[in-house]
């Protein structure tokens, strides 16, 4: 790997960013071959990557090694194998790049019985930063909780739990942001906001890592993804780019019938038809075209005499398609 002790705006990669959509130039953050278990566990395998300022979206379905993947960037985890570096630096010795970078997890670490207010001043206290009530107050308002400011943490939404947890890391104004699931259980507008501000953050150079488990969140957020499944790199690229490949992927359609070979038969030649499989009173059928299926079914039952009951796709899961993306690659 590239040595990436050198200021950040000149640092290097060993992979070509031109050529691979893993990698940025100028990266602020490198991952090299990263690998994290839990004793047999296999959280995060071999995964290679990099960040650099603006915002990536890291998009996986639930368990694909997401947050152990953001928790080995914040330094929070180390690596079983291969390296992260930040700003130069591996993050879990290198106490500048520690207090450089800032994590908001999922799960709910606050202090109950706080108020927002005290929870985002203490917040800047414990990283050091400036924890006046003027940066207090400015990080408050960034996330739009001014009036919930001074009510108890216990007493707030998921939604006000989730901003509050993001004006504690503004407050310690990270060169690093790195948000797990940021916009669960927000509303729309206050989805929108802070999507808003992510833009900004980034837009003003700073590297901004938000997750989620949803495309159409991600692709809000970030022009660029990287997608993970099982702890491996699934896709990397332009959000365009990924739907492109997701929509490469063969759906299987079930199809309850009572006349399944003959159906079956009509069915084959069909555009985008890949193969069609009888059961007793279905078909199942894998196609890469599934409107033009769902349109000739009824056309071609009717020119057969068969009776369809259902027409219903399968395993259309983000997990699934991901799944299709690793073993394409």
């Amino acid at each position: 790997m590239t040595d990436l002790s050198s200021s950040p705006s000149s640092e290097g990669s060993a992979h070509d960013s031109s050529i691979d959509p893993a990698f940025v130039q100028s990266p602020t953050i490198v991952v090299e071959n990263a690998s994290k278990w839990f004793g047999q566990k296999v959280a995060v395998s071999n995964l290679s990557c990099s960040f650099g300022p603006g915002v990536t979206g890291i998009l996986g379905p639930n368990g694909a090694g997401k947050t152990t993947l953001l928790r080995m960037i914040s330094g929070l985890t180390g690596v079983s194998g291969g390296s992260v570096r930040v700003l130069g630096a591996d993050p879990r010795k290198d106490y500048h790049v520690f207090g450089s970078t800032s994590l908001v997890p999922d799960e709910d670490a606050v202090y109950e019985d706080m108020t927002g207010r005290r929870f985002v001043t203490y917040a800047a206290q414990l990283a050091g930063t400036d924890s006046s009530d003027a940066a207090v107050d400015a990080a408050i308002e960034d996330v739009a909780m001014e009036s919930a400011a001074m009510r108890v943490i216990g007493g707030y939404s998921k939604g006000m739990r989730q901003r509050i947890k993001v004006a504690a890391a503004l407050v310690t104004k990270p060169e690093v942001l790195i948000l797990d699931e940021p916009l669960n259980g927000t509303d729309p507008v206050q989805r929108a906001h802070l999507i808003d501000m992510f833009h900004g953050l980034g837009d003003a150079g700073r590297t901004v890592i938000v997750s989620s488990h949803v495309l159409e969140e991600v692709e809000r957020v970030s022009s660029r993804v990287i997608a993970i499944v099982d702890g491996r790199l699934a896709a990397a690229g332009s959000v365009e780019a990924i739907r492109a490949a997701m929509n490469d992927k063969p759906y299987v359609v079930r199809i309850g019938t009572d006349r399944p070979r003959v159906l079956g038969a009509a069915l084959f030649s069909s555009p985008g038809v890949l193969s069609v499989e009888a059961e007793e009173t279905a078909l199942v059928v894998r196609t890469t075209d599934i409107v033009s299926l769902g349109r000739l079914t009824p056309k071609l039952a009717s020119e057969v005499h068969a009776r369809v009951s259902a027409f219903r796709p399968e395993d259309e899961s983000l997990e699934s398609v991901f799944r299709y993306l690793v073993e394409r690659s």
